[in-house]
């Protein structure tokens, strides 16, 4: 059974911020703590840590799981602290010439996830996980949910693997490991989710939370982008690259559509920045 153990503050640092969680070092420098927003359930944090521990158990590269963890107000998980890691986004922005060698890196790394076949048994398929938020959606106008489901009854169950937030800063290096991290939402579908995913990331973030979130300016970010989808797709064609960029585009909103919802459990309205843009992106 899935219990929370209460941990003491007073014994980690902060050492990090992302769009949805907090992380602490434990300061005996064994394990790390990541505790999600008081907008995040319980229950979805159950989720994502047992998502993380079949991730872990695929022997896809993880940092091991440990245990559920609550501050009394927050709830989130424990893992192993990997000792002398730094983002490739931070390493980036110390290191501005690793730009490219690194988005390259990052692309090889995301084609094996794509390449690896997943365990449909125990990871759920991206559709299935995405929908159940968007209908959570109060003010998503009738004609744009029955677009959304027509073309994702389009989409094909592909049963390989999806990191499911795929974007840079979700890969950490020791040196001698490239570890993938924030696998909550792991599933199996069509690579076009998570590449999606990352081209939201890379180009339509304020430079508030580009920064934020990436330690990097936006110009950094394109140029990530551009580094990685040349790599990632294996051509240097414009004409190519934007077709490709194309086929994302009611991936990219259907997703962000589906962050929204899970980040304040169905209870916020959706954008009319969003709405404009799947209206725009989605088939008639």
């Amino acid at each position: 059974m899935n219990t929370y153990e209460t941990i003491d503050l007073n014994d980690y640092v902060q050492t990090g911020e992302g769009g949805t969680a907090l992380t602490y070092n434990h300061k005996d420098g064994k394990t790390l703590a990541k505790l999600f927003m008081p907008s995040v359930t319980a229950d979805n944090a159950i989720r994502e840590f047992s998502i993380n521990q079949v991730v872990y158990e695929l022997g896809l590269p993880t940092p091991k799981p440990i245990r559920l963890i609550t501050d009394g107000t927050r709830y989130g998980a424990e893992y192993e602290l990997i000792q002398h890691k730094r983002s490739f986004t931070r390493i980036i922005s110390q290191e501005p010439d690793q730009l490219v060698p690194l988005s390259e890196r990052f692309a090889v790394l995301a084609k094996q996830i794509h390449q690896t076949p997943a365990d449909t048994k125990r990871l759920p398929d991206m559709k299935e996980l995405v929908m159940p938020w968007i209908d959570k959606i109060s003010n998503l106008p009738d004609d744009l949910r029955a677009r959304i489901n027509r073309f994702m009854d389009t989409i094909p169950s592909t049963p390989t693997c999806l990191h499911g937030d795929l974007h840079i800063g979700n890969i950490i290096t020791d040196g001698q490991r490239d570890l993938w991290i924030d696998v909550g939402d792991f599933a199996y579908g069509v690579p076009e989710w998570d590449l999606g995913m990352m081209y939201y990331a890379a180009n339509f973030l304020s430079a508030e939370r580009a920064d934020n979130i990436f330690h990097l300016d936006n110009d950094m970010l394109k140029a990530h982008w551009t580094a990685f989808a040349k790599a990632y797709y294996g051509t240097d064609s414009q004409e190519v690259l934007n077709a490709e960029v194309q086929k994302l585009q009611p991936f990219i909103f259907i997703k962000m559509t589906f962050f929204v919802s899970k980040l304040c459990d169905g209870k916020r309205p959706l954008s009319e920045f969003i709405i404009q843009y799947l209206d725009k992106a989605l088939p008639k």
